[in-house]
């Protein structure tokens, strides 16, 4: 990948057109492609020769669009997928099976926690869920003999707790095990969780990477720096004979893991991106860089209004003096967290959903995370399959409002607001 700055790598990174092809990344809708021999169809299954072959494991929109996002990130390789929840499931299998064990910060998303919770329970995958704010003491008591990850969101979705991301790569490296960090709302404009330690990360590419809310998508980042050849993941470190015998960790040098996600998970559960969807996200991302400065300045601008007004019962944003995780978020998070703050008015659950109601510029959507704003319910919504506890867990209060700011002009945005809180 180039030098560039991080800006530039937003735009010139994953696509670079030779003499006369489109300036634009084409779009190759297209299931499969063509080949002269058999010979050459056969290397590209045996990983030996780059190309394509069938769009359900790789297609040449959704490469350049994998490439930058390892530029983005740091990473040695990349994958897209067809949701944020099949990143997030496909990153979890690809290491873990019936009998085996995973830890997780309770402060995740809540579909997230139903995924581990429910859907991997049923797979035979347990999951132990830990105060993302405990001692690394107290995290190492959930270890056991058949744990194979750590997974936390670097800024939880909606407690927008910041996760130590040192604290816990050190239970994991400690236990000779990956940190998988969910880098969804800080994106690596803000954080590259590489940097601290995190070994893969994943995005739900339909936020802020996407930016405009048009299509679904997720990602999974290899950091390409943890061992998987140390005897707790035979996986990668054993021949796989449903490909051929091959040994992921040996032949696939520091892009193991990806490539496992890719040709065996990625084959056999087909979450692909559609290429047009890739294409969108590349367009997004584009200009990631300067929503989201756009982003942190309006959310910063709205907490601290909230902050002063008498009928806000708390606000809860990364970037106020006053937040307990501010420190974090000035040392993981220095030149802005992201563009969800939440909140609580006074009167509970039912002034918050008055006050959602009267809303004019800000709308009611099961959405976070792009330019415009939004706002939510989370205990009546996003997480209403949660018990009471996995919400209290979660961070999640029954007057908790997540709103999402937008990029649009930050008088209007808190006019609206203010016009709403008048009507209480």
């Amino acid at each position: 990948m180039s030098n560039y700055h991080i800006e530039t790598k937003c735009i010139q990174d994953g696509y670079e057109p030779k003499n006369g092809e489109s300036r634009v990344l084409p779009i190759y809708q297209s299931t499969t492609f063509k080949y002269d021999s058999s010979e050459h169809v056969g290397k590209l299954f045996d990983l030996t020769e780059e190309g394509f072959f069938y769009t359900r494991l790789a297609n040449p929109t959704v490469d350049c669009v994998e490439r930058k996002i390892t530029s983005l990130e740091g990473g040695v390789g990349a994958m897209c997928t067809s949701s944020g929840q099949a990143a997030s499931l496909i990153a979890v299998l690809n290491i873990c099976s019936s009998g085996d064990h995973m830890i997780s910060s309770s402060s995740i998303y809540g579909g997230t926690t139903n995924l581990f919770a429910v859907t991997l329970k049923r797979l035979g995958i347990e999951v132990t869920f830990v105060d993302p704010n405990a001692s690394l003491e107290e995290l190492q008591k959930a270890v056991r003999e058949n744990t194979k990850l750590v997974f936390a969101e670097t800024i939880a979705n909606p407690a927008l707790i910041v996760t130590d991301i040192e604290k816990f790569a050190a239970l994991a490296h400690n236990n000779n095990i990956p940190l998988f960090m969910d880098n969804t709302f800080a994106t690596p404009i803000n954080c590259r969780p590489f940097e601290f330690g995190a070994d893969i990360v994943v995005h739900s590419t339909s936020k802020y990477m996407d930016g405009h809310a048009v299509a679904l998508g997720g990602v999974i980042v290899d950091s390409g720096n943890f061992n998987w050849d140390n005897g707790k993941f035979p996986g990668l470190s054993t021949p796989d004979a449903s490909y051929h015998g091959m040994i992921y960790a040996r032949d696939c040098g520091k892009a193991a893991y990806i490539t496992k996600a890719r040709v065996q998970l990625m084959r056999d559960l087909g979450s692909a991106p559609a290429p047009n969807n890739a294409f969108l996200l590349n367009l997004g991302l584009e200009t990631l860089h300067l929503r989201m400065e756009r982003h942190c300045s309006n959310a910063l601008a709205v907490a601290e209004y909230l902050e002063k007004n008498d009928k806000i019962a708390w606000v809860n944003f990364p970037g106020l003096k006053s937040n307990k995780y501010y420190e974090l978020a000035q040392k993981y998070l220095p030149n802005g967290s992201c563009g969800v703050i939440s909140y609580g008015v006074k009167g509970g659950r039912e002034a918050a959903i008055k006050f959602m109601d009267n809303l004019k510029l800000a709308a009611i959507v099961v959405h976070v995370a792009d330019a415009r704003t939004s706002v939510l319910h989370p205990a009546s919504t996003t997480h209403r399959q949660l018990t009471d506890q996995q919400l209290i867990d979660g961070g999640i209060t029954p007057d908790l409002i997540r709103m999402s700011i937008g990029i649009e002009n930050i008088d209007d945005i808190i006019a609206d607001i203010e016009q709403s809180l008048n009507k209480l």
